[in-house]
């Protein structure tokens, strides 16, 4: 096996399928990324069972063949190279690097030891804008639970398509973040979760708005292609929630509120929360007003801003963390606050359609003395 490849193209190919390669799991075929050649192309993979990177790059190839390397030797190796163009020339198990007066020899893995990566052939086919989807996940991903301490399920983002609709829905047991819009789609109906860990990736990968990600859902696994790279995982199973019946259907108090306006007055409230306390705050909407108190061993903050106020009084508790994230990723001037009551879930809105929808679990209040 022999080729030769741009040093740039090949440091940044290995950067990113670097991302797929195992951590966790101490078996060097899976530490390692699979190098493939084929006439004129360089295929590099990234596995670790759960979660997979394949990307394909222009190599002058003289005899085709596969190796697996392990990712970190690879990655320091190439990164520090200064050549414009690097030579691998492989026998057997000995991988030689060469570029320009440096030249590395290092051991490679048997290329049939790798794990296959699993097929979604035949899967349900949709194509979306980058753009788009980059701005969908980034109003519902800061939903999703972290980890599984809550409920594996929820460890993911959900999709869910009907006709000419997708929506995004993401959850962590004490937020909901919901993003919905319009898309050409006739297909059926159809619905997955996808894991936040593969999400992140993917964002790091999708840099060109105006182009498209083509996505294949199969029963298991989904499969991203975009320019040219391919990633692959698997698909979390589970009871998601039933959002539908968690979203109050009325509210008593309507609250029209400038975006960074809410924003500002909450964080200036920060200085004296404990960390350690749940970030609590206590919002009182009431004469055309919010104000936003707390009191902690550290301190007591009071302040106000304007606020469109129709409706009863409500005086309610949030954290102030989970308030903040859905100001932060409400990307519109000014937005609706819908409150039932000081112990119903707040709905945070866009003032005049519902492409959006957050809602925000409130907290117990104690008297303030």
């Amino acid at each position: 096996m022999n080729f030769t490849c741009n040093t740039k193209e090949l440091n940044e190919a290995i950067s990113n399928v670097m991302r797929a390669v195992s951590t966790k799991v101490t078996i060097p075929t899976i530490e390692g990324i699979l190098i493939e050649c084929g006439s004129d192309t360089l295929s590099l993979t990234g596995y670790d069972f759960e979660f997979g990177i394949n990307t394909t790059l222009q190599a002058r190839v003289s005899e085709p063949g596969a190796i697996v390397i392990n990712a970190k030797v690879l990655s320091d190796i190439v990164r520090k190279l200064s050549g414009g163009s690097v030579t691998f020339d492989i026998s057997g198990l000995s991988v030689s690097i060469s570029c320009g007066q440096t030249q590395y020899n290092i051991m490679g893995i048997d290329a049939e030891d790798y794990p296959e990566l699993p097929s979604v052939s035949g899967g349900f086919p949709l194509i979306l804008n980058q753009g788009l989807l980059t701005n969908m996940v980034s109003q519902t991903l800061f939903a999703v639970a972290d980890n599984e301490s809550a409920k594996p399920v929820h460890t993911g983002l959900k999709f869910e398509l009907s006709l000419n609709q997708i929506r995004l829905i993401g959850v962590d047991g004490f937020r909901l973040a919901i993003r919905t819009e319009t898309i050409q789609n006739d297909g059926d109906d159809i619905s997955f979760i996808v894991p936040k860990k593969t999400i992140r990736e993917l964002m790091k990968l999708m840099n060109e708005p105006d182009s498209e990600i083509s996505i294949s859902v199969g029963k298991r696994h989904i499969v991203f292609n975009l320019e040219n790279y391919s990633i692959i995982s698997r698909l979390l199973d589970g009871d998601f929630l039933d959002y539908n019946s968690a979203i109050p259907k009325t509210s008593n108090t309507t609250v029209l509120i400038n975006t960074s306006d809410a924003i500002s007055c909450i964080e200036r409230t920060l200085p004296v929360i404990e960390n350690d306390k749940k970030n609590p705050i206590r919002c009182l909407f009431e004469n055309d007003e919010m104000r936003v108190s707390t009191v902690s061993s550290l301190g007591r903050v009071v302040d106000y801003t304007h606020a469109n106020v129709s409706g009863d009084r409500v005086e309610i508790g949030f954290n102030s963390k989970y308030v903040l994230d859905a100001l932060h990723n409400a990307d519109t001037d000014q937005v609706r606050l819908e409150l039932g009551s000081a112990v119903s879930p707040a709905k945070i809105l866009p003032v005049n359609d519902d492409g959006f929808l957050f809602l925000v679990l409130p907290m117990r209040l104690k008297n303030e003395n």
